[in-house]
């Protein structure tokens, strides 16, 4: 197991950063780079005795057992290996637990993300955008959360495409507990990434932390749905911080997920309304054996009758009786129409006799 420590050093290492963790001078004033390895492992012993700290023998052993296992890697600030793109962010991590497959870090990355109540019309929207970046051969990164980031990650895998989820407590740990099967999905064909030592729980304090490494991980930042006052702003802020684009998707003026959305398209983002707009402020990072236009959404032909069914839905709830007052189709044409629909994937029932077109 060749980590750049050895077993002995790399335990102290771990049990000193697993110690230290949340103390940020802990990692600038062991710089990396500045020492060999060995050295830099001995002087974290000496950094916590003279703070009267005592290292977690515990965590670094349960970290140790666990790098033992295949596709199980530890990255090192300073060291080969570490994605170029984040050692080059402020207060990049010191460590970085990887699940999976590391080499996927350094490869181009979008982080799609978005609120965890999102909405039926969001997260099919951040499904498609996704899926389409993943078949334009670029990376889909996000948090693993519910709502969007579990749609984001899903979108990415239907597009076969690797996704990286980068997790708010120790990577050994999966919250939330019922995206451990999409977990294991997205350790098949990219990675679970942690900064956090074993033992951490996820802590509400862990996530905004977390999404400094979402964003500083890809060359963007895609924000889908958001309110005013949410962690994906956080994210996208970070990204600011560290000069990697924003893009947002706008929705209604009347929803609060959208407000956060207009707040950074009126701050300079990107109005993002297909995939496209994502891709052409960045050409240069998406893979040049991929076609220039991969597979997207496929549409189905609409029949004059579908077409005007379709204008009288909007983009809001509506029921039945309001598509008849609208559209002038008679109630067995809307009922048919809102059967096949539903059937083909364009309108979503709401549980409340009303209907929302996503698609």
């Amino acid at each position: 197991m060749d980590k750049g420590l050895d077993i002995v050093m790399l335990r102290t290492f771990l049990a000193c950063h697993a110690a230290a963790y949340g103390n940020p001078k802990f990692t600038t004033e062991l710089l990396p780079g500045a020492e060999s390895p060995e050295r830099r492992a001995m002087a974290a012993l000496q950094w916590l005795k003279g703070r009267s700290l005592v290292p977690d023998w515990a965590s670094a052993d349960r970290a140790c057992a666990w790098l033992a296992e295949p596709d199980h890697h530890l990255l090192i600030l300073g060291e080969p290996g570490y994605p170029s793109r984040l050692a080059a962010c402020p207060a990049p991590p010191l460590l970085l637990f990887v699940d999976g497959q590391a080499q996927c870090l350094d490869r181009p990355q979008i982080a799609v993300v978005g609120s965890r109540q999102a909405s039926p019309l969001g997260m099919d929207t951040a499904y498609v955008l996704a899926r389409q970046l993943a078949e334009h051969g670029l990376v889909v990164t996000s948090g693993l959360a519910r709502g969007i980031d579990g749609a984001a990650h899903r979108g990415a895998l239907a597009g076969d495409g690797p996704t990286v989820a980068v997790l708010g407590c120790a990577v050994d740990h999966i919250y939330p507990r019922q995206h451990r099967g999409l977990a294991e999905q997205v350790r098949a064909s990219g990675a679970l990434v942690s900064e956090f030592p074993f033992g951490a729980v996820p802590l509400p304090a862990n996530f905004p932390r977390r999404n400094r490494i979402i964003s500083g991980l890809a060359v963007g930042t895609l924000v889908v749905e958001a309110a005013l006052r949410s962690g994906s702003l956080s994210t996208a802020l970070h990204a600011l911080e560290q000069g990697r684009e924003v893009f947002a998707v706008p929705g209604s003026i009347h929803s609060p997920l959208t407000k956060g959305c207009h707040a950074l398209i009126k701050q300079g983002a990107k109005l993002v309304e297909d995939v496209q707009d994502v891709l052409d402020e960045m050409p240069q990072f998406l893979p040049s054996e991929r076609h220039a236009a991969a597979p997207s959404e496929h549409r189905a032909a609409h029949s004059p009758g579908d077409r005007r069914f379709l204008n009288a839905c909007g983009w809001d709830a509506f029921t039945a009786d309001d598509i008849v007052s609208r559209s002038g189709l008679t109630v067995q044409e809307v009922s048919s129409m809102l059967l096949k629909l539903e059937l083909t994937g364009i309108i979503q029932v709401q549980g409340t006799g009303s209907y929302l077109r996503i698609r």
